[in-house]
């Protein structure tokens, strides 16, 4: 890493979906299903095939897609662009009380919409993540699992610019 354009459209499958594979978490499924429409013509497209792919998923793949992804704060093992994205957020470096402020919002999130809470942290600081953990609590279900879809969206876009050379 990173890959160019080129480099992307002649791989093999498996190279392919070990490349971009996790630009959508635990998901992999996604590139396999892309991979099939190459060429493509830049990250943006590469991205929106990729984001196709997620919308015509069943409620079902989306909620576990959803389910892939870390809480924030956590100290748990996760995927590793979700370690470099929350430590450039300042979340790998919490003290104890925000540490406990994270685990009970996360703990909060799940009890009401059963999902983690998700952002696409990149620009973010905890402060913001915090803001948007609580207002985002006062969604209905429907409207956060949208939102969460968007985020993880948005994530993917990230990852894929930070994997892929524009040229």
């Amino acid at each position: 890493m990173p890959y160019t354009l080129d480099q992307l459209n002649a791989m093999t499958k498996a190279e392919f979906v070990a490349a971009i594979g996790p630009a959508f978490e635990d998901t992999p499924s996604i590139a396999a299903q892309v991979w099939p429409q190459r060429p493509f013509t830049s990250v943006a497209n590469l991205h929106q095939r990729m984001v196709s792919v997620v919308q015509a998923m069943t409620p079902e793949d989306k909620l576990a897609l959803i389910k892939a992804h870390p809480d924030l704060g956590t100290r748990v093992a996760m995927a590793e662009a979700s370690v470099a994205e929350q430590s450039k957020a300042g979340l790998s470096n919490l003290s104890s009380e925000e540490y406990h402020q994270f685990q009970a919002l996360n703990q909060q999130y799940k009890e009401k919409f059963g999902v983690p809470f998700i952002l696409a942290v990149a620009g973010h600081t905890k402060t913001s993540i915090l803001e948007n953990f609580t207002n985002r609590l006062c969604n209905s279900t429907d409207v956060e699992l949208a939102a969460a879809l968007q985020e993880i969206e948005k994530i993917a876009l990230s990852r894929l610019d930070s994997w892929v050379l524009s040229s």
